[in-house]
């Protein structure tokens, strides 16, 4: 049986690649799209991805007084809703390979008045700068499958939570309406490239986030992995008939 670590390690989009360059690749993506990342959001899901956020941050269910890492989040848009939720004592890090992605995340950190209770990192999710046992909670939307060995950055979530964390993550995943299936992929794979590239002046980086949606594995198989890397209870939400999940898990 192959393994999907593995698989998506040697994939980038639909092109095989070795593991080592990918990294490289996928980070030439987000330089690309930094700047236009958000908007694109907004274009390509008509909306939809700030209802599935906040079901994202609705599970999560923030309190204060909880240290909070969010992985992959260099806009902030996850983090933001965390800050709204516990209002002032906010104590969360972002933290991102892509630099670029950063700077955008802290100009709108400040243009919301966001300037407390918000820290922005550098960071590899597959080696995450931070200590073990060390957050509350954790999270990681649209990321994930972007990394190039998805098993380590598991182990890196759990490594960094106390036990009783949370971890919770939101990614694409495979439709569950099977009549949706062809509009779907209609709409993916033909009409979000012309998209990118009107918008973005990019058709080529929004192929490639199309086709790694299709490469990343399904809900049961990536809820196996979460088990794999040690946590418990993990459950999965499927959202938008399964357009994107929701996947939870413990460090018990």
């Amino acid at each position: 049986m192959t393994d999907p670590a593995d698989e998506l390690a040697r994939s980038f989009g639909f092109q095989p690649v070795d593991p080592a360059e990918k990294a490289g690749k996928v980070r030439q993506v987000f330089d690309r799209v930094a700047g236009r990342y958000d908007l694109m959001n907004d274009l390509m899901s008509a909306g939809v991805h700030r209802l599935w956020k906040n079901a994202l941050v609705d599970w999560l269910a923030p309190r204060r007084g909880i240290r909070h890492l969010d992985v992959a989040g260099g806009t902030g848009d996850v983090a933001f809703r965390i800050a709204d939720r516990v209002g002032g004592e906010a104590d969360i890090t972002i933290c991102d390979i892509n630099h670029a992605m950063l700077e955008v995340g802290r100009d709108r950190a400040i243009d919301r008045g966001l300037v407390r209770g918000l820290s922005w990192v550098t960071g590899d999710a597959m080696a995450l700068p931070m200590p073990d046992r060390s957050f509350d909670s954790y999270t990681i939307a649209f990321g994930i499958r972007n990394v190039t060995h998805i098993d380590q950055a598991l182990s890196e979530a759990f490594r960094v939570l106390k036990p009783g964390g949370r971890f919770l993550c939101l990614e694409f995943s495979r439709l569950v309406i099977p009549q949706l299936r062809s509009a779907y992929d209609r709409y993916s794979m033909g009409v979000i490239p012309v998209m990118g590239r009107l918008v973005a002046n990019d058709a080529e980086s929004y192929r490639y986030l199309v086709e790694s949606i299709r490469r990343f594995p399904d809900q049961k198989k990536f809820a196996g992995m979460i088990e794999k890397a040690g946590f418990d209870l993990v459950k999965v939400r499927n959202l938008s008939g399964g357009i994107a999940a929701i996947h939870s898990g413990w460090r018990l």
